[in-house]
């Protein structure tokens, strides 16, 4: 299995998780931080040990609570990274929809289900289009 590599949007920082590496767990959260820090309904995260993961180009750190700092590209905006020394020490939270290849790491589960949105819960009931209905 060859490294997975990602970035942001624009591309000014870019990420490689050493070659062979597997998450810790991947999952899909859906607390309030997490949808409100990107403005989706729920984020996708992967958790590697932090020696695992190279970063190149210079994150934008949030402290988003007493122990947790989100870090994002201050250019794009695009939303990166989560680290939590007292709950995750030593590792660090990749948002796995930044991925170049999103699917290389199957997501294992959904976390904070507490704070889903209602509607999430239907999804597979909503019409479905490929690309934007015309």
């Amino acid at each position: 299995m060859a490294a997975e590599q990602g970035g942001c949007l624009c591309g000014a920082i870019r990420f490689e998780v050493r070659d062979g590496a597997q998450p810790v767990h991947h999952a899909l959260c859906h607390c309030r931080d997490c949808q409100r820090a990107s403005g989706a309904p729920a984020n996708s995260w992967s958790l590697f040990a932090k020696g695992g993961v190279t970063i190149t180009g210079e994150p934008k750190g949030y402290r988003s609570s007493e122990h947790a700092e989100r870090q994002f590209c201050a250019t794009c905006g695009t939303s990166l990274f989560y680290l939590n020394d007292q709950i995750f020490p030593g590792q660090i939270d990749i948002q796995s929809a930044t991925f170049d290849n999103p699917d290389a790491f199957p997501v294992q589960g959904q976390i904070q289900t507490a704070e889903r949105i209602g509607w999430m819960g239907r999804l597979d009931s909503l019409p479905s289009f490929e690309r934007y209905p015309g």
